[in-house]
């Protein structure tokens, strides 16, 4: 509005001033004047150019006048450019230095993001080095109580050894006290003698055995236990109601997989017969087995410590089988309440349902691990996705755990984790 103003102003000025020139130019012209002594045409003329300089200067001294615009671009130009240029330099310089910013916080992104990478994979680490660090000192009190064990019995066996001594000095004093009588108990003398080789051959075997014993002690605080008393070495279900021959194969079947753990454990080939299985106790097992109307589990357990380098000492544990849980059946539900628990409080919680979970399957049937007490297994990748899950929760969750598969007595028993946020109370 201003502009069409400006120009209207000028173009009424124009017009005013070219009248007033026309109309002083025609009095000229008619009166005839003359300015210093030109002609009348000539200074008609002179009249007429000071009447178009005095339009163009008023038209530009109205235009300065009136805007300040006008006055920069006439009087200041060389000044705007100047700081145009220098405001185009700072912009360019400020775009660097955001383009830079921009890269360097990029990269601090990045190394966030790899240090987020780092926390997460030493917090697994650490919890590995913890599990470890229990099974440890599980199988350090495992070995006490065994120390502890061979010492009695190596104290008792010592103790029969003097026993067995003192017998041995009573019947050689009895014997030379018989030498002495009449030919009549020369019989008798032989038998006595008898008795007393054997007996000493006794000694001997018991102070044979004491050595051995010492040196299992030995070998139990210095060597290699490969499997521990109790734990499975293998394990599977065998069909019962069967004739004894097929199921004496199967169990043979069951022994060649024994041995192939053996080896496996042991770094070496083990043979069936070096998996040694008392034979009354097979048989046992094997009519046990053919006589049953239902299919038994079949467990093939180390009967002691079994140190690296000994014989394979084994024993059979039966069980009967059944399906304990179908797929997707209900095992178990808690209430977990989660306020204020944080990450660890979400785990501890988790855990503490797991293990509610493993004693709930165990009293149904299904046969736990006689080392760890376990019956299931769950990855690590499926135990953080359900902290994770009740980790973006508040107040109470539902866990609720259900059979993954049909599970059978033998197990494992894998699961499928439900949460479920409860309503708050009004």
């Amino acid at each position: 509005m201003y502009g069409v103003l400006l120009i209207v102003v000028l173009i009424i000025t124009g017009g005013v001033i070219a009248f007033i020139g026309d109309r002083l130019g025609s009095k000229v012209g008619k009166k005839k004047l003359s300015i210093f002594g030109l002609r009348p045409r000539h200074t008609s003329i002179i009249v007429t150019i000071f009447t178009g300089v005095c339009i163009t200067t008023l038209t530009f001294g109205v235009m300065a006048a009136a805007s300040q615009n006008v006055r920069t671009a006439l009087f200041g130009m060389e000044k705007l450019n100047q700081k145009m240029k220098t405001t185009q330099a700072s912009l360019n310089q400020a775009t660097e230095d955001l383009q830079a910013a921009q890269q360097q916080q990029q990269e601090a992104n990045d190394a966030l993001d790899q240090s987020r990478k780092d926390v997460e994979t030493l917090k697994a680490q650490q919890q590995e080095l913890e599990a470890e660090s229990q099974r440890l000192q599980e199988g350090n009190r495992l070995l006490e109580l065994a120390k502890a064990e061979l010492m009695q019995r190596n104290d008792a066996l010592v103790a029969q050894n003097d026993q067995l001594g003192q017998q041995n000095s009573s019947l050689s004093s009895a014997n030379t006290a018989l030498q002495g009588q009449n030919s009549l108990l020369t019989g008798k003398n032989e038998e006595l003698t008898g008795k007393n080789a054997s007996l000493t051959a006794d000694n001997k075997d018991l102070e044979t055995r004491n050595q051995d014993l010492r040196n299992g002690l030995l070998t139990i605080r210095e060597g290699d236990i490969v499997f521990r008393a109790g734990e499975v070495i293998a394990s599977g279900v065998i069909r019962g109601n069967r004739p004894a021959a097929e199921v004496d194969k199967d169990l043979q079947s069951l022994a060649q997989l024994a041995s192939r753990n053996v080896s496996s454990r042991l770094g070496r080939n083990v043979s069936d017969k070096d998996v040694w299985i008392y034979k009354p106790e097979y048989n046992s097992a094997v009519q046990a087995i053919a006589s049953s109307p239902q299919d038994m589990v079949v467990r093939i357990v180390a009967a002691g410590n079994l140190v690296r380098g000994e014989e394979v000492r084994a024993s059979l544990e039966l069980y009967k089988n059944s399906i304990i849980y179908k797929d997707r059946e209900f095992i178990l539900a808690r209430p977990i309440a989660l306020k204020g628990a944080g990450s660890g409080g979400a785990e501890q919680a988790v855990m503490s349902f797991l293990k509610e979970v493993n004693a709930a399957a165990s009293a149904k049937g299904i046969l736990p691990d006689p080392i760890r007490g376990s019956i299931g297994v769950m990855d690590g990748a499926q135990f953080y996705e359900v902290v994770n899950a009740i980790n973006g929760m508040h107040g109470t969750v539902v866990l609720s755990a259900y059979a993954k598969g049909d599970t059978d007595a033998l197990g494992p028993l894998r699961l499928i984790i439900k949460e479920e946020q409860m309503p708050d109370q009004p």
